[in-house]
């Protein structure tokens, strides 16, 4: 019993003089990352840099399948089909959807923040620390620039925020622009080349922030900074734009260059590809990746393909559907028909070459339809939105003539897999339906409901646009003769006419990235970046065009974020 009592007296003076040193409660991380041994080695740096890859990568592709669409749709160029009546002035409210940008974009901006202000007290070398600020510093201007575009002036946090913080101001949009600048000129001298062979595939380098620099002098009105900035990218020996067939699918008809850029495995440099600048990696059904075969088209893929291609199997010609759906074809894979083309987009800007302009060729802009139903008197004839069969209905109603219907208007096939799914996604032969199971060209090509991705990765630079960017930093200088130079450079590749210098202003060039990019386009920023979304879609897309409003050229500071900053005033843009 004594030696019991001696024993448990020991415990509680042991007990009692351990409470007396705090360092008792102080946690020594050993095996698990916290902010005291968290930015320490390479691999922790290419951890964070690695999320801001997936960070763009969610916000602009794969978050769900509408976010990442409203930098298409109200444009001058698509619309949402699936409305009857738009409703501008709910969408552009301080709670309304122009919200969506504003949290990823400053998420994208903390996590750059965060690897910058852990730099100094890291094991890096010197040359480590330089490339990781720099890769950091490009992800940050491209945050700011996209902020800038839409909101105007916004709050520029530079550093890591590691208190509550509800006293923010906001700097003028000409500050945020030479905040970008600062961070993209450094960028630019400090990313390594596309032609060192030093970038993986995905990686930024020194074309791409030259390439965005460009952009950015543009919006502040630096014209000549902007031509000295794409020329870095245009002249270098690395870069090219693509003018014969080239990758995989080349021998594939019909097809062309234009058609080859979009096919899977062609957009990485390493398929011979040296048009390409930054490509975003999509990595179907790899660990990280951003897009699953199996996790369904709404969260987790690049949805272009659902939400661009029409939705066919709600067409009928006298009572008969003359389409199988979902088939890998021209017909547009599992679209289910939501960013339709409005008219400026179908026909006004083809008229001038429309027959040579192989960017317009059925191949690439989707216009006319063979049907795939064998039980329809239409199986294996065109079915063309330009001239509908009498009979023909939509979801709408009777086809007209050029008039886009949920169920059946053009589209791009960059959108789509054409005759190339992932197998993953290829019904297996019990499903398929019976009527295809002896027609082997169609049966392959059948889909799973879980199909309507986009599965290949995708450009958010390439080389023509530098030619445009270069163009517009030209118009700005009045050298129209060397803005038509650098458009014909584009127009050149698929075959279409030289425009001449007194044709060149800022309506053409805004029609050729039309023409060039399409659905590939994040168009709202490009509008919003020029200050013409309000002029161009009042003038060219009936849709959206009587509601909208002068102060849209401004999106709304979201109401949330005002509410939340009790400490200072986050001043609201006119007229909301």
């Amino acid at each position: 019993m004594k030696n019991i009592q001696k024993f448990i007296l020991f415990i509680i003076l042991l007990t009692g003089s351990l409470s007396c040193k705090k360092s008792f409660l102080n946690e020594t991380p050993l095996d698990f990352l916290s902010t005291t041994n968290a930015f320490k080695t390479e691999a922790d740096f290419n951890a964070s840099t690695n999320n801001l890859y997936g960070l763009v990568r969610q916000h602009f592709y794969t978050v769900n399948d509408f976010s990442p669409f409203y930098y298409q749709y109200r444009t001058d160029a698509w619309f949402d089909i699936t409305v009857t009546t738009p409703n501008m002035a709910a969408d552009m409210a301080t709670r309304g959807l122009t919200n969506f940008a504003w949290t990823p974009n400053y998420k994208i901006v903390s996590e750059a923040n965060t690897i910058i202000s852990r730099l100094s007290a890291s094991a890096l070398t010197d040359a480590q620390k330089k490339l990781f600020e720099a890769r950091a510093r490009f992800f940050r201007g491209f945050a700011y620039r996209t902020l800038a575009y839409l909101y105007g002036g916004v709050p520029l946090i530079l550093e890591e925020v590691t208190t509550p913080k509800t006293d923010f101001t906001r700097a003028t949009r000409k500050e945020v622009y030479a905040q970008v600048i600062e961070d993209l000129k450094f960028a630019a001298a400090n990313l390594p080349s596309l032609a060192a062979g030093s970038t993986r595939d995905g990686e930024v380098s020194s074309q791409a922030a030259n390439h965005l620099l460009s952009e950015v002098y543009l919006a502040d009105g630096q014209f000549q900074n902007a031509v000295t900035a794409a020329s870095a990218v245009i002249s270098d020996p690395a870069m090219a734009l693509m003018t014969s067939r080239f990758g995989r699918r080349s021998t594939v008809t019909p097809g062309d260059v234009y058609w080859d850029l979009f096919q899977r495995g062609n957009q990485n440099r390493k398929s011979g590809n040296k048009e390409s600048i930054w490509v975003i990696q999509i990595e179907t059904d790899v660990i990280g990746g951003g897009a699953s075969t199996s996790g369904g088209t709404q969260f987790g893929v690049y949805a272009l393909e659902r939400v661009h291609a029409p939705l066919m199997r709600d067409v009928t010609i006298n009572g008969v559907a003359p389409f199988l759906w979902p088939i890998a074809n021209y017909t547009g894979g599992r679209g289910v028909g939501f960013l339709a083309p409005d008219p400026y987009y179908i026909n006004d800007i083809w008229q001038s070459d429309y027959n040579n302009d192989i960017r317009n060729a059925n191949h690439n802009l989707v216009r006319d339809f063979y049907g795939t139903n064998p039980a329809s008197p239409f199986f294996g004839k065109l079915i063309s939105t330009k001239a509908p069969p009498a009979g023909s209905r939509g979801i709408g109603g009777p086809l007209v003539a050029n008039k886009p219907d949920r169920a059946i208007y053009p589209y791009q096939s960059k959108a789509t897999q054409v005759y190339e799914p992932p197998a993953t996604l290829v019904a297996a032969s019990a499903a398929v339906p019976a009527s295809i199971r002896n027609i082997d060209s169609l049966a392959r090509y059948s889909l799973t409901t879980g199909a309507g991705g986009t599965y290949i990765d995708q450009y958010m630079f390439r080389l023509a646009e530098t030619y445009l960017l270069r163009a517009e930093a030209y118009l700005g200088l009045n050298n129209t003769a060397a803005a038509a130079t650098d458009i014909n450079v584009v127009r050149a590749r698929v075959n279409a006419a030289p425009v001449l210098p007194g044709q060149v202003n800022i309506d053409y060039i805004l029609d050729e990235r039309l023409r060039e990019f399409g659905v590939e386009e994040k168009r709202m920023l490009t509008l919003m970046r020029l200050g013409k979304w309000v002029d161009r879609v009042r003038r060219f897309n009936p849709f959206y065009g009587t509601q909208m409003q002068d102060n849209y050229n401004l999106w709304p500071i979201p109401a949330n974020e005002i509410e939340q900053n009790r400490s200072a005033k986050l001043d609201q843009n006119p007229g909301y």
